[in-house]
């Protein structure tokens, strides 16, 4: 008689799930590389019909070049700012501008002509901007042209605006006028506070002279008392006073 149960839960192993994850990665790869070698050729075939339109560019103009890009989205790149890649369904070209405000879809179509069509514009358009700015740099290095003198001079004279002359009045003539103009009263209160002004600049003169004096007295006398009384006495004798 079998005692063990119908229900036994089978033991997961992990070598059968790692080999299993391996064979999905394998497959999930190839369809990538096939994928990704789809739009390489593809994107071939459309740098092969772009090669003449670059090829008409003028001379010493290196503005273009055209680049296929092998990575995991493969590109092909135009300029530095403009590529044309596939869309999703890989069958779709997309033409993009990388340009100051993001990037750009400049045309979009399954037709391989078109594409090319839309990328000989941009060309087109990126060689007149770039003979503006070469007009612009030109004129900006040659400076402003002078204008030819005419013959029988400009053909209106400047203006000069006119000057104010200032009236210049000697100062005795003025200062005897003020004083004529002046009332009597005004002038002897202004003759007194000059007195005054003065006999007060006299006072302090002769005050600040005493004062000095009297500085320079004490501090001799100090300077005898404390020394030079001593020094008399040790050198010469007795002392005057």
């Amino acid at each position: 008689m079998d005692d063990k149960p119908d229900n036994v839960p089978v033991q997961p192993d992990l070598s059968a799930s790692i080999r299993q994850a391996r064979v999905e990665s394998a497959e999930r790869a190839d369809a990538i590389a096939q994928v990704r070698e789809l739009d390489i050729v593809r994107l071939k075939a459309l740098e092969s019909a772009l090669e003449p339109v670059v090829d008409q560019a003028p001379q010493g103009v290196d503005l273009f070049d055209l680049a296929l890009t092998q990575s995991e989205h493969p590109r092909l790149f135009v300029d530095m700012i403009a590529f044309v890649d596939m869309a999703h369904d890989k069958r779709t070209y997309r033409f993009f501008q990388d340009t100051r405000n993001g990037r750009v879809l400049m045309a979009e179509s399954q037709s391989l002509n078109t594409i090319v069509a839309a990328v000989a514009d941009y060309v087109a358009r990126r060689l007149v901007e770039r003979e503006r700015a070469v007009t612009v740099d030109s004129r900006v290095a040659e400076g402003p042209r002078p204008q030819p003198a005419e013959a029988n001079g400009p053909a209106t004279w400047p203006i000069a605006k006119p000057r104010t002359r200032a009236l210049h009045v000697p100062a005795a003539a003025a200062t005897d006028s003020l004083a004529a103009a002046e009332p009597p009263k005004a002038r002897r209160r202004r003759g007194v506070a000059r007195r005054l002004g003065d006999a007060l600049s006299l006072f302090l003169m002769l005050l600040g002279s005493i004062t000095l004096a009297l500085l320079l007295g004490v501090g001799v006398y100090w300077a005898w008392v404390t020394r030079l009384r001593d020094l008399w006495i040790h050198w010469i004798g007795a002392p005057p006073f």
